[in-house]
């Protein structure tokens, strides 16, 4: 028998009515703040994000599902935003349209091991703005993240908010970081201790407690910002108070890529434990557009683990059950068998979900499958019913039944069921 590979996971039938129902309320979400949806490949050259994440980033590193074919190397993608970047570039968007909001719904893969919400094959709602500096559209995009978790039912959740600045701030904020841990070295893990020759900044996103003891006292981010990006993140806090979003400033707050400048973010939620605790998280990254080979301009977007909302989900409690809406049309004998076909497509064709049974049950097994499958409506077909034109209706949830007739039953079952989502 096979088993399907560690760190993923079968979504089946009776659990993708939570999935379709978080990629509807997104969708809607989107629309109403003027975001475009973009579909990019889940593969992609591997030196995209080598170039993208950079070199030293965990990701690139450890984690990247790679495919080598002689001299080519691709990766799965582990994150959306490059690919979305190299899509914008590619395609000549800046030229064409310019300023563009862009979201995304799919799978990452990242090679890394399988703990409670966070798989190897995971799924990501996010969005990208690009060819925008002002701080505007930094309360827009956190502002949107506030939306859609409103829209998603899930609560108990905070911002946590920080400015890396511009290229030379990150570069004093790294100066500063190292000077501050170079006598603490030693205490260091041994991923840290590469981190604070390589890329310092990373020991600021260690989930390592040790780690995380020794750098709680090392915030400098605050005291690294130039004027012009200070400003630009006191007029970003400024718009989420006017919001009434509330936020919480963490001066450790990095972010784990290399691309991130100015404005980051994380959403958390205690419901997901101390360490695995975002639901989602973003930034600015000015400078990626003209890294991979595209004009400068101001970008900015964030990513929701679907996994991660989901879970949270869960830890609030179970969910009011949606309304049933299915309608299960049963025949009873030969002679009922075609006009119970064409009683099901005709409902059908009027946007009402029907099925019907295809194992020659009896009326007893029907009235149980029906049940099984959540049929808020039962309509029996069988000898006195055809002679009088009419259907016997049995309401599932409140064990009635009457009967209606052939000509009215679309009109009946749509007073009965609401049938608006549909």
């Amino acid at each position: 028998m096979f088993k399907r590979v560690t760190g993923t996971r079968d979504i089946l039938p009776e659990q993708t009515d939570w999935w379709q129902r978080i990629e509807e309320i997104s969708r809607r979400v989107f629309f109403v703040y003027n975001y475009q949806e973009i579909r990019p490949p889940l593969i992609e050259d591997a030196s995209l994000f080598n170039r993208s994440l950079g070199e030293t980033a965990e990701i690139v590193q450890k984690q990247m599902f790679l495919i080598k074919r002689e001299d080519e190397s691709y990766a799965l993608r582990p994150e959306g935003t490059a690919s979305v970047v190299r899509a914008y570039i590619e395609n000549s968007l800046d030229k064409s349209r310019g300023f563009m909001k862009m979201f995304y719904m799919g799978p990452m893969f990242r090679m890394e091991r399988p703990q409670k919400g966070r798989l190897r094959q995971f799924h990501h709602i996010g969005c990208e703005t690009i060819g925008a500096k002002t701080p505007g559209i930094d309360i827009e995009v956190i502002a949107l993240a506030d939306t859609l978790l409103k829209a998603y039912g899930i609560t108990g959740y905070k911002f946590v908010i920080n400015s890396l600045g511009c290229k030379e701030d990150k570069a004093r904020l790294n100066a500063g970081l190292r000077e501050k841990l170079k006598d603490a070295r030693e205490g260091l893990c041994e991923d840290c201790k590469v981190r604070y020759e390589r890329n310092v900044l990373r020991i600021l996103d260690c989930k390592n407690e040790a780690c995380r003891a020794l750098v709680s006292g090392a915030a400098v981010a605050g005291g690294c910002l130039c004027d012009a990006c200070a400003g630009h993140f006191d007029r970003v806090k400024r718009g989420l108070d006017a919001l009434h979003i509330p936020y919480e400033v963490s001066p450790n707050l990095v972010r784990g890529l290399d691309y991130y400048t100015g404005t980051v973010f994380e959403i958390k939620h205690p419901g997901l434990g101390p360490q695995q605790d975002a639901l989602g998280a973003g930034g600015r990254y000015d400078g990626l557009v003209s890294e991979l080979g595209g004009p400068e301009l101001g970008a900015i977007g964030f990513a929701f683990g679907v996994e991660r909302l989901q879970l949270a989900a869960e830890a609030q409690g179970p969910e009011t059950p949606a309304e049933k809406k299915l309608v299960f049309v049963i025949p009873l004998g030969e002679a009922a068998a075609e006009p119970a076909m064409s009683l099901l497509y005709a409902l059908r064709g009027a946007s009402i979900p029907a099925d019907t049974d295809y194992e020659g049950r009896s009326l007893k097994s029907s009235l149980r499958r029906a049940n099984d499958l959540g049929a808020r409506l039962a309509l029996i077909i069988g000898e006195n019913e055809l002679k009088e034109n009419c259907v016997m209706v049995k309401d599932l949830a409140q064990g009635k039944q009457e009967k209606v007739a052939l000509d009215k039953i679309t009109e009946h079952i749509k007073s009965v069921i609401h049938l608006g989502g549909v």
